[in-house]
């Protein structure tokens, strides 16, 4: 078994002792629901739906998760902050995690990409090439972590493993119930993309800067000092972000922008 998914299935399976008596089913105990699709020869009489096959006109039968399947689903963050970094975008490295994370699928397992707040790719991965399919989606709206992180929450199945790659920049917008909501439900792992210029900024008096975001320039002076403001300031962020994470459950690393594949494993202590 790849040794990330093997990771990923005892994170997923765990206990969840989150909450009073609360414990987190691996998907398949209970017969964990997935899907309707229509009826077909041979179907368990007793999983078909009635009511969804009156409402739409066709027999539907329900499908449960194999109890050995995992439910892989991913958001990543495609806004402006990410298309930054010293030698290499931290998107890049994203995608490269990304690969990683539906590259250790099984042929049972199905993925998930949160996309503009649609779940899409919710097929039943059939080696690397679905993966691909999976990764190779993309967002036309502005990215909203808030509204990605509800979505998620609302349709994904308990124990799916969910990864979220982003700057979490604005992580303040994300309801902190949706966040314990996820972290109850899910097990859910934060890649954190660590700013560029953490360790030190490489520019000095006057300059124009351009924010990612918005795109307004404004003119300031760098000095010794305002170096030294920057980095206490981007150091108390990054940690403020992980402590909220990790307070609702959630597993945290950290995004390098050379290698988003070594990241992810980091992530999960596996080599």
């Amino acid at each position: 078994m790849n040794p990330l998914r093997a990771a990923i299935a005892r994170g997923a399976r765990r206990p969840n002792t989150r909450g009073p008596g609360a414990i987190a089913r691996r998907p398949g105990e209970g017969y964990e629901f997935a899907q309707l699709r229509g009826y077909a020869e041979g179907d368990d009489p007793r999983r078909i739906d009635w009511a969804a096959s009156a409402r739409i006109g066709a027999l539907q039968t329900r499908v449960y998760l194999d109890e050995n399947a995992l439910v892989f689903a991913a958001i990543l963050d495609e806004s402006a902050s990410m298309r930054l970094g010293r030698k290499r975008a931290l998107l890049d490295a994203g995608h490269d995690a990304l690969a990683a994370w539906f590259g250790a699928a099984e042929a049972e397992d199905r993925s998930r990409r949160i996309v503009d707040g649609v779940p899409v790719g919710s097929n039943a991965l059939r080696g690397t090439r679905a993966a691909r399919v999976a990764v190779d989606a993309r967002g036309s709206g502005a990215f909203d972590l808030g509204r990605e992180l509800l979505v998620a929450s609302r349709v994904l199945p308990r124990g799916s493993a969910l990864l979220v790659i982003s700057d979490f920049l604005d992580l303040g917008e994300a309801d902190d119930d949706t966040l314990a909501r996820i972290g109850a439900r899910l097990d859910v792992t934060a890649l954190v993309a660590r700013d560029p210029w953490f360790a030190d900024l490489p520019l000095a008096g006057f300059v124009r800067l351009r924010d990612a975001e918005t795109g307004r320039v404004r003119r300031v002076f760098v000095g010794k000092r305002q170096r030294e403001r920057y980095h206490k300031a981007t150091a108390e962020r990054d940690a403020a972000i992980r402590v909220k994470l990790a307070l609702h459950g959630w597993r945290v690393g950290t995004l390098e922008e050379h290698d988003g594949r070594s990241s992810l494993y980091h992530a999960f202590g596996v080599r």
